[in-house]
């Protein structure tokens, strides 16, 4: 994984084994130079923000896609959601929630929160390793995004 000074992509996720997943993959596709990997949303909100541990992270540097699981201790994916999709220097960096739950109301409700894109874990290694790959590609080589805050 990257060091926190020039992040990519921020993964936030509670399970090792999906993270471990994750970074494989991306490795694998030579995408992982830019993951850096946090345990929990609030974790998410300290690395953005460059606090606690995070205190010697540019905050203005900030990561081009966050994939962001829902269900976390400390501080879960909809609250961290919430949060930077409020705050205007944060809100516009595209938030891809990736979650095991396909219940519609969490869908739903991630919407609503500002969620860019919601993405159900697929189970099997291959077809897990072939989405995170294809997550990476769009936002990191196709997506086009703001050059400044819009707010």
């Amino acid at each position: 994984m990257s060091s926190f000074e020039s992040p990519q992509i921020l993964l936030v996720e509670d399970n090792a084994s999906d993270a471990e997943l994750a970074v494989r993959a991306l490795a694998k596709a030579r995408l992982s130079e830019g993951v850096f990997h946090v345990k929990d949303g609030q974790e998410a909100l300290d690395f953005l923000y460059g606090k606690g541990s995070y205190t010697a992270r540019n905050p203005a540097v900030l990561p081009a896609v966050v994939l962001l699981d829902i269900k976390m201790p400390k501080l879960n994916g909809n609250d961290a959601l919430r949060r930077i999709k409020a705050d205007k220097d944060l809100c516009a960096i595209p938030v891809i929630i990736l979650s095991s739950s396909g219940e519609k109301s969490d869908i739903e409700r991630c919407y609503r929160e500002g969620a860019n894109s919601y993405i159900v874990k697929p189970l099997a290694y291959e077809l897990f390793a072939e989405t995170m790959v294809a997550i990476a590609r769009y936002w990191l080589c196709f997506n086009q995004p703001p050059t400044c805050s819009f707010l």
